[in-house]
């Protein structure tokens, strides 16, 4: 089999990162951006009701992501989006999304799709909403391949843009009885301050639910995102 122009899903793996940052390290990137202002802008409708927030583009070693995030209630929309061999994109056009779960290497209908060419790479997209304050209950939605695209426009500005519609799939989360006990007030304190943090910076913090106290609740569902826009500054 010729894997010259099979998708490394290698990207997805930063899925499985803890998403928090810590303060420390972006304390000097919030002075800067906030004292100039930040040029970055993204709206969408989740199961139609609008979102609108300032992303924030996150690096790590040969992969990134962009994130999206307010707080009260709090929310926040990642993207993680590569070319085939899981590097930075460089290119406008299409980016296939696809999940972090399935084998796209044994799936038939996703190979059909991505040997058609019209595809520069793959992307992968995770939202997380706070149900219950504080922190206590959410409803996350991931994408799965379902022959949608992110297209992704560089347009030699210093900017990039994306345009967006996609349904993930939705699932719904607890923090358990026993993780509520035990954490009592120390674990409230830690929310509040991540609650803080995602406010001052504009970055995730500790807001993913798996493998975090959470138990995930039998109700799925799906979560729909309609009419996204994002315009980002690349430096």
């Amino acid at each position: 089999m010729d894997t010259s122009n099979t998708p490394n899903f290698e990207v997805l793996k930063i899925k499985n990162m803890k998403s928090g940052i810590s303060f420390s390290i972006f304390c000097l990137l919030t002075i800067s951006l906030f004292s100039q202002g930040s040029p970055n802008t993204m709206t969408v409708k989740v199961d139609g009701k609008e979102y609108k927030s300032e992303p924030r583009r996150v690096t790590i070693g040969h992969y990134e992501y962009i994130t999206g995030n307010v707080i009260n209630p709090d929310k926040s929309l990642r993207f993680w989006i590569a070319t085939i061999d899981g590097k930075q994109i460089t290119e406008s056009g299409k980016y296939l999304v696809i999940g972090e779960d399935d084998n796209y290497n044994k799936d038939k209908v996703f190979q059909a799709e991505w040997a058609t060419g019209k595809y520069k790479g793959i992307a992968a997209i995770k939202y997380v909403e706070e149900t219950k304050s504080p922190r206590m209950e959410f409803h996350v939605g991931e994408s799965a391949y379902n022959g949608e695209s992110i297209d992704v426009q560089i347009p030699g500005d210093g900017y990039i843009n994306l345009t967006f519609n996609a349904t993930l799939d939705g699932s719904w989360w607890k923090e358990s009885t026993s993780t509520t006990a035990f954490g009592g007030v120390g674990r409230i304190m830690g929310k509040m301050e991540d609650k803080a943090v995602t406010g001052a910076s504009g970055y995730d913090q500790n807001i993913d639910p798996e493998g975090n106290g959470y138990k995930k609740q039998k109700t799925l569902d799906k979560i729909m995102l309609t009419d996204g826009i994002l315009k980002l500054k690349l430096k």
